[in-house]
């Protein structure tokens, strides 16, 4: 749980601090009617929170994960870097790295500096099919096209984070968690903050990080007030107001209410910018209004959820006499279950064996192999975890165990039968989940088992079918792959753009979900 010495203060109710309860439930009702998968939701008004919320199973203490607001977090260790000398925004890409600094004279690469990287501005258009079990991802950054001259034009790139990363790294000599430590997280009390790595041990940058969403608040409460937290000066103030500046403005393809230093202008006030990432996780500052929201969902479709905000927000906020309080809405609750007919003697005879999993070569070929966890969750790791296999299930009165292997990792979670999930802690591709995990019997030989590891922001849905020693497993999601293949289809063409004919790309990506969720075969032993 959070440390109370750190935490926000709490107002008595969201109007106490100006904030319109029946804002707030309009949002709540408006996510639910258009299937947004809220997963928290905290608005802070003068310094208190004034509503807070969690969709059971997600919880307070339980990390999520940030997508691109990681980019926003390295923009505020670049913040403290600048203000002791190890950098500044001049620095060039290659003076830190003078062993990717070519034979051959090249002007755009001698371009590339801390502004360009945080400004997305680069010109380095790295392909979504990087590999990222590669050691060298700064060379592969440097060998990538040129597709502009530095400055020249704006292309969301995350590898352009991964380099500010490498860069903090090296010239500070510790990773970019080590740095942060005393210098953010300890003054403002955070003490879960897990990132994914690359291969060498280097945050990956523009993606990765887990907070707890007060944490998140924090961070974001701190840049509102121009660096200070409890009255205390954590973010140099100069950087605050420099990261949050508009800094693309007349540049070719830059979003049109601006780009900071890993930072979104919003459209909606010119006081008021946002952390932003993937699945639309949001922290989002309004100076105006002295406010603060952050949510944390599993919607995809990011302008949606943001379209529902705005429609509540920031007319949520008030001044004077306080409008008519309501009753705030809960989340609906995830995961209920309909229970099956508890097949006791198949349940003893698998209780006894171990499934063995044919190996799928397709699959291995992808590079995605099956997995507990995700492809929303592994797509851009260097560590994917998988392939899953050695699978022993145990029942109970009440619920069984599943032991698995993944390559080197092994691990065991509790799952409820009678509808209730039940919390298991595992670790896979080198990163610690909490499980929410449920089962039921489909039929006499269909067994699905639904676990959700509750720092990600999906569900994966594991459906196994028994017929004498043979099984059949097959993966899914929720959501669909095929909706994020769907949903994403559009980003996935303008990044691909000439390295493909578009309709191959489509054809490829629609369907992708077919392979990476694919059947595997295996036998009872």
């Amino acid at each position: 749980m959070t440390d109370r010495t750190y935490a926000i203060p709490r107002a008595a109710s969201p109007e106490e601090v100006g904030v319109s309860s029946a804002a707030i439930a309009g949002f709540i009702r408006d996510c639910e009617e258009n299937g947004i998968e809220n997963h928290s939701f905290m608005v802070i008004r003068h310094g208190k929170v004034a509503y807070e919320a969690w969709r059971k199973p997600y919880s307070a203490d339980i990390p999520h994960t940030m997508y691109s607001v990681s980019k926003s977090i390295i923009a505020i260790a670049a913040g403290f870097a600048v203000s002791e000398g190890l950098i500044t925004t001049d620095t060039r890409l290659v003076d830190v790295f003078p062993e990717y600094r070519p034979e051959k004279p090249d002007e755009a690469l001698e371009a590339i500096t801390l502004h360009s990287l945080m400004t997305m501005t680069a010109g380095k258009n790295v392909s979504l099919l990087a590999d990222k079990t590669s050691k060298h991802w700064v060379r592969d950054f440097v060998e990538t096209k040129q597709s502009y001259f530095p400055g020249k034009s704006w292309s969301y790139i995350s590898e352009n984070t991964y380099c500010v990363a490498a860069m903090l790294s090296r010239l500070s000599g510790m990773t970019v968690t080590e740095y942060l430590k005393p210098r953010l997280y300890e003054p403002l009390g955070i003490t879960s903050h897990q990132w994914e790595r690359d291969t060498s041990g280097i945050e990956v940058g523009g993606w990765g990080l887990f907070l707890k969403t007060e944490d998140l608040a924090k961070i974001a409460l701190c840049c509102l007030n121009g660096g200070k937290f409890n009255g205390k000066q954590i973010i140099p103030r100069e950087w605050i107001a420099l990261a949050a500046s508009n800094h693309t403005e007349g540049i070719e393809n830059s979003p049109e209410a601006g780009y900071g230093y890993f930072i979104w202008r919003c459209d909606c006030d010119e006081s008021t910018y946002r952390f932003d990432g993937m699945f639309s996780q949001f922290a989002i500052m309004f100076e105006k209004y002295d406010a603060v929201v952050v949510m944390t969902d599993n919607e995809i479709n990011e302008a949606k959820t943001l379209a529902c905000f705005w429609q509540h927000f920031p007319e949520a906020f008030f001044d004077g006499e306080a409008p008519k309080a309501v009753d705030i809405p809960a989340f609906s609750v995830l995961d209920e279950v309909k229970l099956g007919t508890r097949q006791t003697d198949l349940e003893e005879h698998i209780s006894q064996k171990t499934i063995k999993l044919s190996n799928n070569p397709i699959v291995s070929l992808s590079g995605y192999p099956l997995s507990v966890l995700t492809f929303p969750a592994v797509y851009m790791s260097a560590d994917k975890a998988g392939p899953m296999d050695n699978i022993k299930l145990k029942f109970y009165e009440d619920e069984c165990t599943m032991y698995w292997t993944e390559g080197d990792e092994s691990n065991i979670i509790h799952i409820g039968l009678d509808g209730i999930p039940r919390k298991s802690r595992i670790t896979l591709g080198k990163l610690k989940y909490t499980t929410s995990s449920t089962a039921a019997w489909l039929d006499k030989n269909v067994l699905e088992i639904r676990i959700r590891p509750l720092e990600t922001v999906c569900q994966r849905v594991l459906r196994f079918t028994f017929k004498g020693n043979s099984v059949t497993l097959e993966p899914s999601s929720m959501p669909h792959l095929s909706y994020l293949s769907e949903e994403l289809e559009p980003t996935v063409q303008n990044m691909m753009s000439g390295q493909a004919p578009h309709a191959m790309i489509r054809l490829v990506f629609l369907n992708a979900y077919k392979l990476l969720d694919a059947a595997h075969h295996g036998k009872l032993i």
